[in-house]
């Protein structure tokens, strides 16, 4: 067997600070399940308290990045053969798709949407924001780079009261499909 193809595949999951990003940790066990390796990216805001950092670490086995490494710093995660946006909020798309890379998060995303590697996104965007035209936009530019999208989340509470279940799982699909 060759190195390659003993290699375990390798999923960037890049977290935006949005509620639902406290159960990141349900997409990274589905992956893991899959026999993904996995690696964090956070936006910054999004490293202030939306989600369990420590639990993410030890759950991945790797520090979450969210800040630039320095010069001659050795790259802590491998090349990704996947990239996973989840939860991605309106401000995130709407950076990416203008090119904006003042994070990691979005540099990362800038850069990997060049190298043909799949990339799906979980949008969660409330239903005004996703109304604004820049949001449909930069939607249908991320399309036409090749980005597959899950269905919106709104996060609304519906009839019962109880909110709708993030469809995590979903974005493995869309990475993992031909």
């Amino acid at each position: 067997m060759t190195e390659q193809a003993a290699r375990t595949r390798f999923l960037y999951v890049v977290v935006c600070a949005a509620g639902i990003a406290a159960d990141v940790g349900e997409l990274i066990t589905a992956a893991q399940e899959r026999e993904w390796e996995v690696g964090v990216i956070a936006t910054p805001v999004a490293m202030n308290g939306f989600f369990d950092t420590a639990a993410v670490e030890a759950r991945t086995g790797r520090p979450i990045r969210s800040a630039w490494r320095t010069p001659g710093e050795p790259r802590p995660f491998p090349a990704p053969d996947a990239v996973v946006v989840a939860p991605a909020t309106f401000n995130t798309v709407n950076k990416w798709a203008a090119g904006i890379a003042d994070t990691l998060a979005l540099g990362t995303l800038c850069e990997v949407a060049g190298l043909g590697v799949p990339i799906a996104v979980l949008p969660c965007v409330a239903d005004a924001l996703a109304a604004h035209p820049a949001y449909r936009d930069s939607i249908e530019r991320l399309r036409g780079m090749g980005v597959r999208f899950g269905d919106p989340y709104a996060g609304e509470p519906g009839e019962g009261g109880g909110r709708p279940e993030f469809a995590w799982e979903r974005a493995l699909d869309l990475v993992e499909r031909g």
